[in-house]
């Protein structure tokens, strides 16, 4: 088991990662939240089915009841979160309760929000059950989407701890590992060169990856949202670093609906092209073509969808949150590990995205 210390602003916080780190859980509970007077695991219809009872056997001391969500994004709309709030107020929930985060990203999103709009605040314990998680559990922004923009309703709310048990990738289909791996991806290419290399060289086969190296590469990645999230909690400048490769991902999202394609498979197309406006404006140093290849051989799509529209793309990434009064930013990279936060024409845009879809 490792374990990662998480120090922002707001907030002192462990990170737990290793096989049955779930099993820590209660202990934690019982010596940091005694007092508790109900305990609400909010999961979704997929992770109840495979690990809400191991969670539940290992709180059985405690009073703890279960609300389940549908899987993915669907989660997260107004519905879903009305919906949460309801059946807390229906269960007799109060200011002493406590909301555990039972699953992938999108529940930890709604599940964080929902606590820190619970009678103006609970705390709440992320336990992710997913690669993309890794990213998702830690750094405090939690979120519902609308439809004219992913993440776009939500606050920054640190959990109490994050407890990331890894024999749970045991359970993911293969497009999950996919999701989650884009999001390991862009940590490396925004920190270090040497993790890039070694992802290249190490992984050809995302389902042959033992349980051992995953905990060590999602370490890793955690060590460079720390070390981001720490100098910038609220996203007021380094922060947004963390979205190399989301401004046409969430695009993509949106254009083609939520949970229609994953959020890890949107941010690989997203960081594509980020590297060729990287190129183009940095003149970046870097085998794009040995990317792609690799990409490919993960068993990424490396195009953007056919039937996307590019001006209905710019029209969704002028709503991005790092855009300013309509104006696209993009985080860029200068070199492997030197990110950086640059205001890009529109025209520029739309002609990149001409020559990435091949002039269609």
């Amino acid at each position: 088991m490792q374990t990662v210390s998480i120090q922002t602003a707001s907030k002192q916080y462990d990170v737990w990662i290793g096989e049955r780190v779930i099993e820590e859980v209660r202990f934690f509970i019982q010596t940091n939240f005694a007092d508790r007077t109900k305990i609400l695991v909010i999961t979704d219809e997929t992770v109840k089915k495979l690990h809400l009872e191991l969670l539940l056997k290992n709180l059985s001391s405690l009073p703890v009841i279960a609300y389940t969500v549908p899987a993915g994004e669907k989660a997260k709309t107004f519905d879903v979160f009305y919906a949460c709030l309801t059946y807390m107020l229906e269960q007799h929930l109060d200011r002493k309760s406590l909301v555990l985060a039972l699953g992938g990203g999108a529940v930890g999103d709604l599940a964080g929000y929902v606590a820190a709009s619970f009678m103006r605040g609970i705390p709440f314990i992320q336990i992710p059950t997913t690669i993309l998680a890794h990213d998702s559990a830690v750094g405090g922004k939690v979120a519902i989407n609308h439809p004219l923009g992913k993440n776009m309703i939500g606050v920054f709310n640190q959990p109490e701890a994050v407890f990331y048990d890894t024999t749970f990738i045991t359970t993911l289909p293969i497009r999950e590992l996919r999701s989650g791996f884009g999001e390991v991806i862009k940590h490396a290419l925004i920190s270090d060169s040497a993790f890039y290399r070694e992802l290249l060289c190490q992984i050809s086969d995302l389902s042959k990856v033992p349980l051992s190296y995953w905990s060590k590469i999602l370490e890793k990645g955690i060590l460079v949202k720390r070390a981001i999230v720490e100098k910038d909690e609220m996203e007021s400048n380094v922060r947004a670093f963390l979205n190399f490769g989301h401004t046409l991902g969430h695009a993509i999202e949106a254009e083609m609906g939520y949970g229609k394609f994953t959020h890890g498979e949107a941010v690989v197309i997203g960081m594509i092209f980020a590297l060729k406006l990287s190129k183009h404006h940095y003149d970046l140093p870097f085998s794009l073509e040995e990317y792609i290849n690799w990409l490919k051989q993960l068993g990424y799509s490396c195009d953007i969808p056919g039937d996307l529209e590019i001006e209905r793309l710019i029209d969704r990434m002028k709503q991005d949150k790092k855009s300013i009064n309509g104006s696209i930013r993009f985080v860029l990279l200068k070199e492997i590990g030197y990110p950086e936060l640059v205001e890009m024409d529109e025209d520029v845009i739309r002609k990149e995205l001409a020559l990435f879809k091949g002039g269609k």
